[in-house]
């Protein structure tokens, strides 16, 4: 597909995602160790971060990756007030038989232990995983955190959809199944985006803004997303909102340093 300039986020839906990643950004997911590391330097910063009201959150791993790649920010949320936990089905191979099953047995069993609604935080496919099964129990979830997850745009405009099919055996681009895939959960969501994603067209992570819908853009590459301080930061500041009081991320004052406008017009 030619590339053509973005205006908007309207036209963002209109036309969809241009094409995966170049090879420039891609060769910047190296980036991803510094990323680790500086979110541990940051870490005295982060003093001022609101603590939790101790309620579950509930991680799903991006493809080929296992709960040991949460286990930073996991640390990091218990840290400061919340219950987190990993989704505990081994590495993520894509929706092979049970997966699905367990993922909603386990939100089930946290929803049950804690009497309480669960935060559900998804990378790049966990996202998938996380805005599904919200869907299917609302009333279990209190909010959705999506990190460079390709929920909407041409499914293929990634460079890891081959490797997925690979994986899982299945073929990208059925419009039944990924059609599906586009509609927003009825609780409040953010997804938290990159333009200088190296693995999805960061198109592809753009949500449809609405009173409970949001997008939060940050430059991170697409391994280090769940490592990059601003990152940690930003889902701090989502999951410390009272229950029922959820408000769109507050990116003014000194914020804006680091979290870009989504909305802008241009094309990076």
């Amino acid at each position: 597909m030619p590339t053509r300039k973005i205006k908007n986020l309207e036209h963002w839906y209109e036309y969809g995602a241009m094409q995966a990643p170049g090879i420039v950004r891609l060769a910047l997911e190296w980036r991803a160790p510094w990323e680790l590391a500086a979110c541990y330097l940051a870490r005295p910063l982060f003093s001022s971060v609101p603590k939790g009201d101790g309620h579950p959150v509930l991680f799903f791993p991006g493809l080929l990756a296992s709960d040991r790649t949460t286990a930073p920010l996991r640390g990091f949320l218990e840290d400061h007030g919340y219950v987190p936990y990993g989704w505990g089905l081994g590495t993520n191979k894509g929706l092979r038989d049970g997966v699905l099953e367990g993922c909603h047995a386990l939100l089930a069993q946290v929803a049950k232990k804690h009497k309480r609604k669960v935060s559900l935080i998804g990378w790049s496919l966990g996202g998938l995983y996380a805005r599904e099964i919200s869907k299917a129990h609302p009333e279990k979830v209190r909010l959705v955190i999506t990190m460079g997850t390709p929920f909407t745009g041409h499914p293929k405009a990634t460079n890891a959809w081959r490797l997925y099919e690979k994986v899982t055996g299945h073929k990208i681009g059925a419009a039944d199944l990924h059609e599906p895939l586009r509609a927003p959960p009825p609780v409040p969501t953010t997804s938290i985006f990159s333009r200088t994603d190296g693995v999805v067209a960061w198109q592809c992570s753009v949500e449809r803004e609405s009173t409970i819908h949001e997008n939060i853009e940050v430059q991170a590459s697409h391994l280090g997303l769940g490592f990059h301080p601003a990152v940690w930061n930003a889902i701090a500041d989502r999951l410390a909102q009272p229950e029922g009081e959820w408000k769109p991320f507050d990116r003014g004052g000194t914020r804006a340093l680091f979290y870009r406008d989504p909305r802008r017009p241009g094309w990076f």
